[in-house]
C-alpha cells in the first residue's frame, strides 16, 4: 500500500513538514503559523495568523447549552473515555450547529449579489442565532479584528450586505453569526472552504475537553430524561 504526500517526509529520524523541520517549527512558530503551513502551504504572514487565532478564540466555546459540549458531558457521565466523548462533540456538529462555513463560503464567493442570494436561496447558512438576535458579538468581533489587521475584508462586507437584505425581506433582522464570520475569514485567508468544520472542531475540542473533563471530576452518574420531557 502506497501513499503520495507533499505534506511531510521522515527520513533518517529526521521529520519535517512541508520541507521545514518538526524542531524548528515548535522553536520559531506558533500553532497558528503551523496550521497555515499545513494547510495552505506557507507560513503566511503574521496578521494572517493572528486572525485566524482570533477565528479559534471565537469558535472554542459557547456555553453548556450547545449540542457540541452537552452530547459529550452526557456520553463521558456514560462512562466513556475522553477520546469517546471527544467524537460525540464532533459528531454533534453538523449543518445547523458549527458546520455552515463551507455552504455560506461558496455563496460569499460566488459572483452573485447579496439580493440575488436572497431572493435565489431558500436558506441562506451563516444568519441567524438562537440566542443572538441583533448580532453574533463573535462575528462582530472578527471583522472589527480583521479589519484592524489591513483585511480587504470584501467578504465580510459581503456578508453584511446579506445580513440588510434579508432583514428587508423578512422585517427580521437574521444576523450573521459564527459560521458565516468563520466563512468569510476562510476566504480573507485564502484557505479551502472546505476546511470550515474542521477549523470549528480543532477549537470546539478545546472547549468539549473542558466540559468532559469538569463532568469527569464531577462523577456524575449517567443521564436520563424523566418521564416528563416525553411527549407520546
Amino acid at each position: 500500500m502506497k501513499f503520495k504526500t507533499s505534506i511531510s517526509q521522515t527520513k533518517n529520524g529526521e521529520h519535517a513538514i512541508r520541507g521545514r523541520n518538526i524542531v524548528e517549527l515548535l522553536n520559531k512558530h506558533s500553532f497558528a503559523e503551523v496550521m497555515i503551513l499545513l494547510l495552505r502551504g506557507d507560513f503566511g504572514t503574521a496578521n494572517e495568523a493572528k486572525l485566524l487565532e482570533a477565528m479559534l478564540v471565537a469558535s472554542v466555546e459557547n456555553g453548556i447549552e450547545a449540542p457540541s459540549l452537552y452530547v459529550p458531558r452526557i456520553v463521558a457521565a456514560s462512562g466513556n473515555d475522553m477520546h469517546v466523548a471527544l467524537a460525540a462533540s464532533c459528531l454533534a456538529i453538523g449543518s445547523k450547529h458549527g458546520g455552515a462555513a463551507e455552504s455560506c463560503a461558496a455563496l460569499l464567493a460566488s459572483d452573485k449579489t447579496p439580493d440575488e442570494i436572497v431572493v435565489q436561496e431558500k436558506v441562506i447558512p451563516g444568519f441567524g442565532h438562537k440566542i443572538y438576535k441583533d448580532a453574533d458579538p463573535r462575528a462582530a468581533a472578527l471583522y472589527e479584528k480583521a479589519k484592524s489587521l489591513g483585511f480587504a475584508c470584501k467578504h465580510f462586507e459581503k456578508a453584511y450586505a446579506i445580513e440588510a437584505a434579508l432583514a428587508a425581506k423578512k422585517g427580521k433582522k437574521l444576523p450573521l453569526n459564527i459560521d458565516g464570520a468563520i466563512a468569510a475569514t476562510l476566504l480573507e485567508l485564502k484557505l479551502n472552504p472546505r476546511l470550515g468544520k474542521s477549523l470549528f472542531m480543532i477549537a470546539r475540542l478545546v472547549g468539549a475537553s473542558a466540559h468532559i473533563l469538569e463532568e469527569m471530576n464531577q462523577g456524575n452518574s449517567y443521564y436520563r430524561l424523566e418521564e416528563g420531557d416525553v411527549e407520546n
